[in-house]
């Protein structure tokens, strides 16, 4: 994969207080939140990825040139790359520091299989992208990309250099995750970092909309820096890669009794009954058994209203020859739920599904539980932490995973950095 540094456009930090400025990706900012990063400072980045009003592109633009004109936005010295630290703790106390760095790499199609993607992707949020990218001329946001080097050669070879350097931006996002950044402008360490990924294949894990936007851009433009785009870069063997699951909850009214009953066909069931005073303990053992046994068989979590129990579900021998599937799908705890008990038992359909009428994809595992608890939904699935190598397995061979099936956290924030399109 070609890589490149980025001729880079940056917050002027003398003017601003890049806490205030930056902002999650535009897709997972509600309404509510985008008013209030609108609120937050003049010079947001929000006013560039999610503009309010009629005019909304011709505004991003004007907001754009009109910072840069001021010196609210500057450009580096030299092309950069920026090496990026997220760190943050999980919901089970687990200490996280996720490492990667943001550079530009070379567009290419998915037929060449040198950048895979794992989700597909719907037309209105492409279209709206194009719209903007045309009206800026530059990236806000970086594409999501993993790549594997076991030597891990640029966390042993480069970032050594930097990390006792006074990082180029230290910030804290509303969820509570330092983004520690440092900018390589180093000719030499840029060269090992190209060298490193010079023969990689990339997965998208996120901004997958993003890059099929850029894919479009590149064909309308004949400038040579729109044949690139921006991404972040992480390496697949670091332990730090955490995929967060995202579980499905049935909010139509079914007798618990029954969803029982159909899981029965299908999987051995492990009951664990809790009673209020050691309710957490159990659920946290609960969660632990999950992804034990998923290490061996796919295992899946189930919770359901009036019954002060959880239950391990662990798949039967040869319940995915049932599954009308590609083999490398049937390893998907995921397919097998929705194909043998949300579609089969439950009777969804798949436009249901697809909606999410009746059922909800949830992130958070707390939301999960606590549907249950406030008697907002029949049953909650908790499913096992998504492997990395079933999705890279899954895209090598020219699949994609289930809808809203991978959740890569922490997000990364728009505002760290801003690659033109143009010279």
């Amino acid at each position: 994969m070609e890589i490149k540094p980025i001729n880079a456009i940056v917050y002027n930090q003398e003017i601003v207080d890049m806490d205030k400025v930056v902002a999650p990706p535009y897709d997972v900012i509600t309404s509510e939140y985008c008013d209030e990063l609108y609120e937050r400072d003049p010079f947001n980045i929000v006013r560039l990825i999610l503009t309010k009003g009629d005019n909304r592109y011709e505004d991003a633009k004007n907001y754009y040139e009109k910072w840069l004109l001021e010196g609210v936005l500057i450009k580096t010295k030299k092309p950069s790359i920026f090496y990026m630290i997220q760190k943050y703790t999980t919901e089970s106390g687990r200490k996280i520091e996720r490492k990667g760095f943001i550079a530009r790499n070379k567009i290419e199609s998915f037929e060449s299989k040198k950048i895979l993607p794992h989700e597909y992707t719907m037309g209105g949020p492409k279209a709206d992208r194009l719209k903007l990218t045309k009206a800026i001329r530059a990236n806000l946001s970086q594409i999501f990309m993993v790549y594997s080097d076991p030597l891990m050669t640029i966390e042993n070879k480069v970032l050594p250099k930097y990390i006792n350097q006074k990082p180029y931006i230290d910030v804290v996002d509303d969820n509570n995750v330092e983004h520690i950044v440092y900018l390589i402008d180093d000719e030499k360490d840029i060269k090992i970092i190209q060298d490193t990924l010079s023969d990689k294949t990339l997965l998208i894990a996120d901004g997958h909309h993003r890059y099929e936007t850029a894919m479009n851009y590149s064909k309308e433009c004949d400038d040579v820096e729109a044949q690139y785009v921006m991404s972040y870069f992480t390496n697949a063997q670091d332990d730090n890669l955490i995929i967060f699951p995202t579980h499905r909850i049935i909010t139509k009214d079914i007798d618990p009794s029954y969803i029982m009953e159909a899981v029965k066909k299908y999987y051995d069931v492990d009951k664990m009954p809790f009673e209020a005073s050691n309710k957490n303990e159990v659920k946290k053992e609960f969660l632990e058994k999950i992804e034990e046994s998923n290490k061996t068989r796919i295992t899946t979590g189930l919770y359901l209203k009036n019954d002060n129990a959880f239950y391990i579900l662990k798949l039967k021998d040869k319940m995915t020859d049932l599954i009308d599937a590609p083999d490398v799908l049937k390893k998907l705890d995921l397919v097998v739920l929705h194909e043998l008990i949300i579609t089969k038992e439950l009777n969804y359909t798949k436009d249901e599904q697809m909606a999410q009428q009746g059922i909800k994809y949830i992130k958070q595992e707390f939301e999960a539980f606590d549907a249950i608890d406030n008697n907002k939904a029949s049953a909650s699935f908790i499913m096992a932490y998504p492997k990395m190598k079933d999705i890279t397995d899954i895209s090598s061979q020219g699949y994609r995973m289930p809808q809203k099936s991978t959740y890569f956290y922490p997000k990364l924030l728009s505002g760290i950095v801003i690659n033109p399109l143009h010279k």
